[in-house]
Formats: structure tokens, sequence, C-alpha cells
């Protein structure tokens, strides 16, 4: 199968597919799986979801590139989707399982989320397998699957790579999914910050956001804005403290992070967008962009997005607009900044952080 990662990369030495998920098939292969009912989780760009296609799986998808990049391969391979299978982290399997497939993630609350969602629609006899490079291991995977499981197996190296099989459901507690975080806005508001599993930074708000709300200033005339990246809306929700009525939009790659977004936000005037491109939430410009781009796809440093991300707001912003970006000191994104945008200066910055303000002459 002619298998293709989307968003698209300049690095050759990034496949679209690991040695874990080949594990996953190989093991398929030794065992009859053709009339089970199955559920895949994590898929990022589509490999298994093409190679069981036979399976007619369930598919949970979380972010909207992973859905495209699905979407892309199935097509390309001559495979019909069948979209009335696929949901999200949240919401329950719509059948009843006997196999689970988790491909998993950095994060290890996502894959609790992802366990826990499979758990509850198992069969007793039913078995999940889950797939990792070895040296993403962490100890943390088998307290995690313990919690649901009795019968935790660990597989042989294979390609540097290892399968975890998971058998005899536990009867387990229903808790909240939802992390709080308490936070003081720079007003002095003091609010608790919603936010699913799996968004980024779950016990603290990321200090390069802080960062930036410490410095983030609307002007009069700024009264569209697009919080780019949102995660949990925290800078969205400093900037209606600091200018209630503002037309606020915020756009995430992230469904759980979107979703956690809505909680922490007065509805009036508010636009969530699950998307990974601003050229595909409408027609709109905006006075101001605000954005903590994200540097890592999962286990891998990647700066392609945000740098595409650079592109589509230079194309967004109103006359006159402003683009506030904070990053990491050390990913230069000074010289991709100044590919887009005409004014390119650091409003702020420290030993780690620093701050831009970019605009368009004229």
């Amino acid at each position: 199968m002619n298998i293709t990662r989307y968003p698209h990369t300049q690095n050759r030495s990034l496949r679209a597919w690991s040695a874990a998920d080949e594990y996953i098939l190989k093991r398929l292969e030794n065992g009859s799986s053709e009339s089970k009912t199955a559920v895949i989780s994590n898929d990022t760009f589509g490999f298994l979801t093409c190679h069981l296609h036979n399976l007619d799986p369930i598919i949970v998808i979380e972010r909207q590139s992973q859905q495209k990049s699905i979407e892309k391969n199935l097509a390309q391979n001559g495979l019909k989707p069948d979209t009335t299978k696929w949901i999200s982290p949240l919401q329950p399997l719509p059948e009843k399982a006997d196999l689970g497939i988790i491909s998993i993630p950095k994060s290890m609350e996502l894959f609790r989320l992802y366990l826990r969602q499979i758990h509850s629609g198992l069969h007793e006899n039913g078995e999940v397998i889950c797939s990792f490079m070895t040296r993403h291991f962490t100890p943390q995977m088998l307290a995690i699957a313990g919690e649901f499981f009795d019968e935790t197996d660990q597989s042989l190296a294979w390609k540097k790579s290892r399968l975890l099989t998971l058998k005899k459901r536990k009867a387990i507690e229903e808790t909240e999914l939802l992390n709080r975080i308490p936070f003081t806005f720079k007003n002095g508001e003091a609010e608790e910050i919603k936010q699913y599993p799996g968004v980024f930074s779950s016990d603290h708000i990321d200090y390069a956001t802080q960062f930036l709300m410490e410095h983030l200033k609307l002007n009069e005339n700024e009264n569209c804005v697009l919080d780019l990246a949102s995660g949990n809306g925290v800078i969205a929700r400093a900037i209606q403290l600091e200018k209630p009525g503002t037309e606020l939009h915020l756009m995430d790659d992230s469904l759980l992070a979107v979703e956690s977004s809505k909680l922490n936000l007065h509805p009036e005037n508010t636009h969530f967008h699950w998307n990974d491109s601003i050229e595909e939430i409408g027609d709109y410009k905006f006075d101001l962009v605000v954005s903590n781009p994200p540097f890592h796809f999962e286990h891998e440093v990647n700066t392609e997005v945000a740098v595409d991300l650079f592109r589509e707001v230079a194309g967004s912003l109103k006359p006159g607009g402003r683009f506030l970006c904070v990053a990491n000191q050390h990913l230069g994104y000074r010289t991709f900044l100044k590919k887009f945008f005409t004014r390119c200066e650091t409003v702020a910055g420290n030993d780690k952080f620093v701050l831009f303000e970019n605009s368009m002459a004229g």
C-alpha cells in the first residue's frame, strides 16, 4: 500500500508508520481477527486503518490532521471509508468490540483515555494490543494498563518495537475526565481552567503561554482576534476578560483542546474551529492573531507545521493587523517569520522564551 504523511514533511527520514505499526500487523497475521469487531486508536496517518480495512474497524480520531491523513491514504489506495464508525475519544464505542488496537501516544494521559474508552466497550473475553517503540517505553505504560486489565503481557522486541497485550477486564470506577488548573489572570481574576486528558500541559498553564499573557495588551481597534493553536483557550479567555465583546476565534488541530476551550470561555461572540488550517475555517480577516504554536508532533521535534501556520497568518490579517507569537528561544523562529512578514520585532524575551510581534508593511 502507498501510505504518505499529512501534513507533508521535507524530512525524508520520517515515514508515515513505524516498526511498532508493522508489529501489530505481524501479530494479527498469526491469529484469527477476520470475524472480530475492532477499534483502532491513535493511528496518526492511517497505516493501520488502511491495512486493516477488511475488519471494518471503529476508528478513534483526535486530530483534524489525522482525519485528513486517513481520508487521503484510504482514497489513494482505493479504499472506501465508513465514516459512521469514526468517533472521538470522548464518545462511547458504537458497538461492543472484541479487539482494541492502540498505537501508544506520547501523552500517558491520552493513553489512559483511549484505554478507558475501549475498556468500557470491550467484550469480557476481548483483548487490547498496544504498540510502542522500545526507546519510548516508560513504566507508566504498564501501570496505566494495569488500571484496566488484570493480564498485561509484554512481547519480545522486534525491530526495536514491542507490544503490550491486555486481557481480563477489571471492574473500574467512573471518574471525572477533566483536569482542573487554578489560574489567576493579569487583572486579578482567579478561575479554574478545565481541560481533557491529552491536552498540552495538564497540571499547570504552560510557561510560554503565561509569558505571552504577561505581555498581551490589545489595541483599541483590535476587535476580531484569532487564538491559533488555542489549546485549553486560556489566552482567549484572557482577551475576553481584558476586552469583553471582542469577536474571538479559537482554532486547534486537537479535538480535545477545542472541546476543553468550550468549557473555559463565554460562548457569546466566540467561535471554535477544529481544524489545522486557517484557510479552511472561513473567509475571516483578523485584527490580531495570538499563538503559542506547537513544535512537537508526538515524539518528533517538528517546526514545519508552525512555519506553515505563519504563512497562513500572513494572509489572514487585516491591513495593519498584528501577529503575536511566543516561542522557545532555541527554535529560531525569527528567520521563518521574516519570510512572511515585513516587520518582525521582539516585544519581550528572557533566557527561555521570546515574544515576536509581526505585521505587514502599510
